[in-house]
């Protein structure tokens, strides 16, 4: 889908950050520190919710990119798809459930957040700052999808699985080093 004339037919996020650069480092750094640095939730926990956000806002693109993380660290893709699908029926730890019913209500019902939506996080077993990252990581995340959507980003990640080698070096590369090899610095 081609939005901007400047881009190529069906744009991939680096095209966007090539073409617009002005603001993608800082963006860069917030990735990595609210998604790889210090936090009371695993890398895999945080990209989980990336996942999650993603996928109730349909944004294929970010969907699959962090379904792909999520499986990386720990999660394996199908529990993701199925958290989209229906949580409460997910196989998935119920200690992060009430995180991504956060998430969701955040995404959806903003104003409808209640005490008692955080004091479900707290009851089974988090602190006030994995809820704050959560919430952090559900509005990285409406922006990066609508931002992906605006520009009409597109990539089949599911059509297009990164080899085992691929998947070790996204192990390792940080947000901020995919703007290094895009020329962002």
């Amino acid at each position: 889908m081609n939005l901007f004339p400047s881009l190529p037919e069906t744009p991939h996020l680096a095209d966007v950050y090539k073409r617009f650069p002005e603001h993608v480092k800082p963006l860069l750094e917030y990735h990595d520190r609210l998604l790889r640095g210090e936090s009371p939730l695993s890398v895999g926990e945080r990209e989980l919710i990336a996942a999650y956000v993603s996928g109730l806002n349909a944004c294929g693109f970010c969907y699959g990119a962090h379904k792909l993380y999520a499986d990386i660290f720990g999660f394996d893709a199908q529990i993701v798809e199925q958290m989209v699908a229906d949580l409460e029926s997910a196989p998935i730890d119920s200690k992060l459930k009430p995180l991504l019913r956060y998430a969701a209500k955040l995404k959806n019902l903003p104003p409808q957040l209640t005490p008692d939506d955080a004091k479900a996080v707290y009851d089974a077993g988090w602190s006030e700052r994995a809820l704050f990252d959560t919430i952090q990581i559900a509005a990285l995340f409406n922006y990066m999808n609508r931002i992906i959507e605006g520009t009409g980003v597109s990539f089949d990640y599911d059509a297009n699985p990164p080899t085992p080698e691929e998947r070790a070096f996204r192990r390792t590369r940080s947000y901020s080093d995919f703007g290094k090899a895009l020329g962002i610095d």
